[in-house]
C-alpha cells in the first residue's frame, strides 16, 4: 500500500514524511523540487511492545506501509502534464497536509481555502481524464455496447464533478469501480486530511474556520488528524518515560503518528494480525475480511497451499490472561479453518502441511 502526501508548498509535508519513516530529509525550500521521496512508515502499535515484553524475542517487525513525499503542487498546475500529478496517480491513497500555522514567509494559516484549492486542483485533473476519454470514444469508428455503457458511466462523472463532488462519493457498481480503476482518477483514491497545526492551536484544539472544515470533512466523508510537526518532532526525540510524561503534560494518549496511522487503517479497510514467538513477534497488514487461509499467504505461500487449521487468540484476551498457557486454560485460544474471517489483533499461529 503506497500512500502519498500530497499539499501546497511550505505545508510541513517533509517533516510529516520525516516523522513516519524516521528519516532527515531536507525541509527547506522543498516547495521548487521535482523529486519524489520514497520511505518505509512502521506503523505504531502497542500490542506488539507488549508481546516483545512477554516473548523477548530476536526480532521485533512492526506493520509498514509505504509514504510517498509528493513535490507540493503549486496552485493551478492541474492543467497540463507536472511532476506532481504524474507521482500522484501513481499511489494508493492520499493524505493532504494543510499548513495550519503562520509560514516562515510571514503568511498567516488559512487552511479552509487551502483545503478548497486542493480540492478543485484536483477534482479539475480528473474532469481533464474524463473529457480526453469521452472524446477518444466519440472519435472511434465503432460504438461497441462497452463503449456506450463506459460513456454512459463517464458522463455520470463528469456532471458529479463540474457540481464539485468528489467521485468516491457516487454510489457506483463494483463492476464499474474495476472499469474506472485503470484511469487512477484522484478523487476516487482515499483521503485523509492532516490538519498541521501550531503548538498552541494544537493544545487548545482551536484554528482558524475550524467548523466550516470539521463540516467539509463530514460532508465528504473525509477523516480528519490533527498534528502539531513541530511537538511530534519533540516527542519522537525523547526516551520512553519522558516520552509518556511529556505526552500526559499535553494531555494526548497517542502521538500524531500514531492517531494517522490508526486513521490510515480505518479508512482504507486494513487490519492487522500478529504473530509472536521467542523468534519474532510482528505485525502483518491485511484487509478487513480476508480469510484465514488467504492471511497465511501473507506469510509464505506454501502455508497458504498447506493450510490446515489456524490456532487463534484475541490480543485482548491474552493480554487479560497473561500468558499463552493460562489463555489455553481459560479457552481462549480456539482453532479455526480458512473461512474463518481475520480480526484486528488477532495473535495466529498457522498449522500447515506442504
Amino acid at each position: 500500500m503506497d500512500i502519498g502526501l500530497i499539499g501546497l508548498p511550505r505545508s510541513g509535508k517533509t517533516t510529516i514524511f520525516n516523522l513516519l519513516t524516521h528519516s532527515h530529509a531536507e525541509t527547506s525550500a522543498y516547495g521548487g523540487k521535482a523529486e519524489s521521496r520514497k520511505g518505509l512508515a512502521p506503523v505504531p502499535d502497542e500490542r506488539l511492545d507488549w508481546l516483545a515484553g512477554l516473548y523477548q524475542p530476536k526480532k521485533l517487525t512492526p506493520a509498514q506501509l509505504q509514504v510517498v513525499d509528493v513535490p507540493g503542487l503549486a496552485r493551478g498546475e492541474s492543467q497540463g502534464p507536472n511532476r506532481f500529478l504524474n507521482d500522484v496517480r501513481l499511489v494508493d491513497a492520499l493524505i493532504h497536509v494543510v499548513r495550519g500555522f503562520e509560514s516562515e514567509l510571514g503568511e498567516g494559516a488559512a487552511p479552509l481555502k487551502d483545503l478548497e484549492d486542493m480540492e478543485l486542483e484536483i477534482g479539475l485533473s480528473d474532469l481533464d481524464l474524463v473529457e480526453k476519454r469521452r472524446e477518444r470514444l466519440k472519435s472511434g469508428k465503432k460504438m461497441t455496447p462497452e463503449n456506450r455503457h463506459e460513456m454512459e458511466l463517464l458522463d455520470i462523472l463528469y456532471q458529479a464533478l463540474e457540481e464539485g463532488r468528489r467521485l468516491d462519493q457516487l454510489d457506483l457498481a463494483e463492476d464499474d469501480r474495476r472499469l474506472l480503476s485503470g484511469y487512477q482518477f484522484l478523487t476516487l483514491k482515499p483521503m485523509i486530511w492532516l490538519l498541521n497545526l501550531d503548538d498552541d492551536s494544537f493544545k487548545s484544539g482551536d484554528y482558524p474556520d475550524r467548523s466550516a472544515i470539521q463540516a467539509m470533512a463530514a460532508e465528504k466523508n473525509i477523516p480528519l488528524v490533527l498534528m502539531a510537526g513541530a511537538i511530534e518532532q519533540e516527542i519522537q526525540d525523547l526516551d520512553a518515560d519522558d516520552r509518556a510524561e511529556f505526552m500526559r503534560d499535553l494531555g494526548v494518549a497517542e502521538t500524531g503518528t500514531a492517531r494517522l496511522a490508526k486513521a490510515a487503517y480505518d479508512h482504507l479497510g486494513l487490519i492487522s494480525f500478529l504473530t509472536a514467538g521467542e523468534d519474532e513477534v510482528r505485525a502483518w497488514t491485511i484487509e478487513r475480511g480476508t480469510a484465514a487461509k488467504e492471511a497465511a499467504g501473507k506469510i509464505h505461500s506454501d502455508i497458504e497451499r498447506g493450510f490446515i487449521r489456524a490456532e487463534v487468540v484475541a490480543f485482548t484476551a491474552l493480554q487479560e490472561a497473561g500468558n499463552m498457557v493460562k489463555a489455553k486454560e481459560q479457552g481462549q485460544v480456539r482453532l479455526e479453518g480458512k473461512e474463518y474471517v481475520m480480526q484486528d489483533g488477532d495473535i495466529v499461529n498457522f498449522r500447515f502441511n506442504v
